[in-house]
């Protein structure tokens, strides 16, 4: 028996098959993956995403600590609540996680909020702790609140009629990736699936009672796998997939969140990588024949080398197989991936695929 978030007998009562996700019961499907998928891109679906590690960092030294231990920089947040994406790194400049810092609001102008991975929360908090004790910082974990993410074109329209005019002014006032406060919740213009949408933060009890709303408002309830889908679609990269401890940002497609103005944990080794060549790039892949990509397939390129797909699936907006691969650095235009003993073609692309319901490659 894993953790179970707030919303866990909502999960139940409609019927979702429960699959274990890094330590907590979560909802991998309710109706069908395509269903769930298609109401995203379409019009609105909903997440729980409460298995994920809300973190609120306080004290005079918040900037200089989250400047070391953060590979992007966090005084480019100049507006209340802005959002930032950035990597956390080791000394080799390997990424711990990825995470979601956002600067602090008119109503807690000295908190910093802070999401990180639920699958990485040991070695996470294990690492920011020991960090922190350089640095006149106090950071504390939030286990009394639970998140909904509700996604696609007519989320914001959807939301604001279910909460009511205030909430919709400030839902409308939002800059994206930007968060503010609606009473004790907070509400963010953010997400994992490349179309608009909002994550709200809220307290565990009140979690039930806003997604019976939704539920009532026609939005879809979708699970981990439609999640998979829509994310892989828009390019976004997965922990333990497509990064992990022993790549760098720079191998990662993630070269765009490093800022090098500031000295931060693993940055000699990003700044010596390089100076040698990154020896290695995480690229997008179309399958050309029948098939389906998958994660860990061989991917060859004539003449160069070996590669490896990270994350795969097939796409219900593009009605193809798309992966995320990681391959010898250069300029190529097609590759071969080995599935089940046969070489099937594919051409490279850059992410993302689809984003705001638009099929981009």
């Amino acid at each position: 028996m894993g953790h179970k978030t707030a919303l866990y007998e909502q999960h139940l009562a409609l019927n979702a098959r429960i699959v274990d996700f890094g330590g907590w019961d979560m909802p991998v499907q309710y109706s069908s993956v395509l269903a769930e998928h298609h109401a995203v891109r379409q019009a609105v679906g909903m997440f729980d995403v409460s298995h994920m590690t809300f973190l609120e960092l306080t004290g005079t030294d918040a900037i200089p600590y989250l400047q070391r231990i953060l590979a992007n920089d966090v005084t480019r947040l100049a507006v209340a609540g802005k959002a930032l994406y950035s990597a956390m790194l080791n000394e080799q400049g390997g990424i711990i996680d990825d995470l979601i810092v956002y600067a602090p609001t008119v109503h807690r102008p000295n908190v910093w909020r802070i999401i990180v991975n639920c699958g990485t929360h040991d070695k996470d908090l294990a690492w920011m702790q020991q960090q922190a004790q350089h640095f006149a910082v106090n950071l504390i974990e939030r286990t009394d609140l639970a998140m909904l993410a509700v996604q696609g074109p007519t989320a914001y329209r959807v939301v604001s009629d279910v909460l009511g005019a205030e909430a919709g002014a400030i839902i409308q006032a939002l800059k994206v990736f930007q968060g503010r406060e609606y009473n004790d919740w907070f509400i963010a213009r953010t997400g994992y699936t490349g179309e608009e949408g909002l994550e709200i933060l809220l307290p565990n009890t009140q979690a039930a009672a806003l997604w019976q709303q939704l539920l009532a408002a026609h939005v879809v309830p979708c699970g981990l796998a439609a999640r998979d889908t829509l994310r892989l679609e828009a390019g976004m990269n997965l922990y333990g997939n497509d990064m992990t401890e022993e790549t760098t940002p720079l191998v990662s497609n993630m070269a765009w969140t490093v800022t090098w103005g500031h000295d931060f944990i693993g940055k000699p080794a990003l700044v010596a990588q390089k100076e040698a060549g990154v020896p290695q790039q995480l690229v997008g892949l179309v399958l050309l024949d029948k098939g389906v990509l998958r994660a860990h397939q061989k991917v060859i390129i004539d003449g160069v080398g070996e590669g490896e797909t990270t994350s795969g699936t097939f796409s219900p907006t593009m009605d193809k197989s798309i992966a995320l691969a990681r391959i010898p650095a250069g300029h190529f235009d097609h590759v071969w991936v080995e599935i089940r003993g046969k070489r099937l073609a594919a051409k490279i692309v850059k992410p993302p695929f689809v984003r705001l319901g638009k099929v981009l490659v």
